[in-house]
């Protein structure tokens, strides 16, 4: 398609439209440790912005951010994930759905655009394209976050898939890579989606969002996909990555010992594939 449409008067710009309005947007402060939460409504955005421009560097970039986003499709596909009767095919359709609204929102305005003029039927008309010289780079972690970035191409126009395969000990918890496929560099300004159904006790994301770093990304340039988080993950995440954001399909209390999250949706790989 985009090669058929001409585009004249090319020029490259990133767009900073204001940030969305979702009703759920927990920033952890490093301070306290402890979660606060804003239900950004206009009169308390403002607030947040003036303590913002107050201090050297804002705080909005000096803080991780957790989106909730709150749409009855994200709740819908939530509630059909968390049932113990939902059979395995559709369990992993559901996931896909959900990432599918988790990286729309996610990519809102964050995706570097190109505008010039095309000729419609009609007329000439000013445009804008998503920039396919900049593909954003989607990093699903084996197995189960396969599921939740299986729609990533059919909604971003450009992406390149780089699939990190990352287990977990089942006694210790900690984590191990055993397939990495991500490039040596990433080109500079690459913006990277990284996703995982589960932030549960942040393990396996950490080493993740490290190994993207090693290879030249910014924090401000990582987004993290998720189905359920957990307030472990998201507390570990919050202290090693400030400025980096998270989406998120609901924040789940509780992790027990085994780091299941609860009440959650079970293991989200055993039950996309029905192993």
């Amino acid at each position: 398609m985009m090669a058929s449409s001409p585009i004249s008067s090319t020029h490259h710009h990133h767009h900073h439209p204001p940030a969305p309005p979702f009703l759920h947007i927990l920033s952890l402060s490093l301070h306290n440790n402890k979660f606060s939460c804003f239900n950004k409504t206009h009169k308390q955005r403002t607030s947040i912005i003036l303590q913002a421009t107050a201090e050297k560097k804002s705080v909005l970039d000096n803080r991780m951010l957790v989106f909730v986003p709150p749409h009855p499709l994200i709740k819908h596909w939530v509630s059909v994930l968390r049932n113990e009767q939902t059979p395995c095919p559709i369990f992993k359709s559901a996931m896909a759905e959900l990432g599918r609204l988790l990286m729309y929102e996610a990519s809102r305005d964050w995706l570097p655009t190109v505008s010039g003029e095309i000729q419609s039927p009609l007329g000439v008309a000013s445009v804008e394209f998503i920039d396919p010289r900049e593909p954003v780079a989607v990093v699903p972690i084996l197995r189960a976050g396969l599921a939740l970035a299986e729609h990533a191409s059919s909604i971003l126009p450009a992406t390149n898939t780089y699939h990190l395969g990352v287990s977990r000990d089942e006694e210790t918890l900690q984590p191990t890579v055993y397939l990495n496929k991500l490039p040596e560099k990433f080109s500079e300004g690459t913006r990277v989606f990284v996703v995982d159904p589960m932030l549960a006790t942040g393990g396996t994301i950490v080493t993740a969002i490290d190994m993207i770093k090693e290879r030249g990304v910014d924090n401000q340039n990582i987004k993290v996909v998720s189905a359920v988080a957990c307030p472990p993950a998201l507390s570990k995440l919050s202290e090693k990555y400030p400025g980096l954001h998270v989406y998120a399909g609901i924040i789940d209390p509780t992790l027990t010992d085994k780091g299941m999250i609860i009440p959650g949706l079970g293991d989200a790989g055993d039950r996309s594939y029905g192993t």
